[in-house]
């Protein structure tokens, strides 16, 4: 077996305590400390998985020489400051997504793991499924021919975190959280759909948002739901490619749509994926295996893999494997596209990708500030 990567973990709530569970399938990796303001969480972690050391102050952990790489899992506007930290502390960093909740945040993240040399990835999911890789397969040999529309989608009925009774009151607050459907969910369906086209440069946005169903009154008031439930977007990209963009965590619909990528020679609808083409003048509508076309490159690839989930291909990546996919430069393209839409929804006209990254402001908070936790 390689080496054990010894990894350092910073926010052991919800999403870091996900991270820790994936850690333990991955025998190359072992959690050998964990940081967070609550310490109550820190003895949770370091009970449940095994971890010897434990810190309320994240900057003990980075002084640490005895470790490889540390996992970044707290709210949107405090991932850049802390994953600047790690990479100037000399670790390689893995920031859960989205990478930050402004482009100007993200491009000096970005900026920073240049300049250490250190390596940074993103939580990007859904570019590792088994849709994912058999898409890519299909688009990379040319089977679509010339790419000229995508979409990225995604729906829940009613599932607004905190308010429909998952999450914190942290996730709809705009101060932590920087906003809401489109980086909680959108950055999943977004990031999968750049990662299939190739990830083209931005020129112009244009986009809306809304919140505009009834929740519960008493959530509503602590938690201050100051985000979108809804997030709209129409992009041109480099190429001559368009692309829109819906994105909801509740709507009075049935979400019977998917995400899909449209070429010259065939398209893709991704759930379930299917491809359709024409052949011999004749329409054809082709239902992909990717069971057993997953079984199969697993396999006969070894390496395959590696690519079986963002955490497992982290592991890989560094251990020399399998190269690094553009996570971070993917995670990039979707803030300015993210930043974009809410721009645009604010002053009412399209946007372009030049005037973002000159006017666009950190919004990153000090790491110590603490969450609002609901009675």
């Amino acid at each position: 077996m390689d080496r054990q990567l010894r990894i350092g973990l910073i926010g052991a709530g919800q999403i870091g305590t996900q991270h820790l569970e994936n850690y333990e399938k991955i025998p190359e990796a072992r959690v050998v400390a964990v940081a967070d303001l609550l310490p109550e969480r820190v003895e949770a972690a370091k009970s449940k998985f095994d971890i010897s050391d434990g810190y309320s102050d994240y900057r003990e952990l980075l002084a640490r020489d005895d470790i490889d790489s540390v996992d970044v899992c707290v709210h949107n506007n405090k991932h850049a400051p802390l994953t600047i930290a790690v990479l100037e502390a000399g670790k390689n960093a893995y920031c859960e997504k989205p990478m930050a909740g402004a482009y100007r945040d993200a491009a000096n993240m970005l900026e920073a793991a240049h300049t250490t040399g250190k390596l940074l990835h993103i939580q990007l999911g859904l570019i590792y499924s088994a849709e994912a890789r058999a898409a890519k397969k299909l688009i990379d040999d040319g089977q679509l021919g010339k790419i000229y529309y995508a979409r990225s989608y995604g729906f829940r009925r009613r599932g607004r975190p905190f308010v429909d009774g998952y999450g914190s009151p942290a996730f709809v607050d705009k101060g932590t959280a920087a906003g809401g459907a489109l980086f909680d969910m959108g950055i999943y369906h977004l990031t999968q759909i750049l990662h299939l086209v190739g990830n083209p440069e931005v020129l112009t946005i244009t986009g809306s948002i809304h919140q505009e169903l009834d929740m519960y009154p008493e959530r509503r008031e602590f938690s201050g739901y100051s985000v979108e439930e809804m997030a709209l977007g129409w992009v041109r990209l480099k190429g001559g490619i368009s692309m829109d963009i819906e994105e909801c965590w509740a709507a009075h619909h049935d979400g019977k749509e998917s995400s899909k990528v449209l070429g010259s020679r065939g398209g893709l609808r991704l759930e379930p994926l299917t491809y359709f083409t024409t052949v011999s003048d004749i329409p054809i509508d082709a239902a992909i295996d990717t069971k057993s076309t997953d079984w199969r490159w697993h396999s006969c690839i070894p390496e395959t893999a590696w690519y079986d989930s963002s955490q497992r291909h982290w592991v890989g990546a560094q251990l020399g494997h399998v190269p690094l996919l553009p996570t971070a430069e993917y995670a990039l393209n979707a803030a300015l596209i993210s930043e974009g839409i809410y721009r645009s929804s604010e002053l009412g006209r399209e946007v372009t990708a030049e005037e973002l990254r000159v006017t666009s402001e950190s919004k990153a908070i000090d790491p110590f500030t603490p969450e609002k936790v609901w009675k």
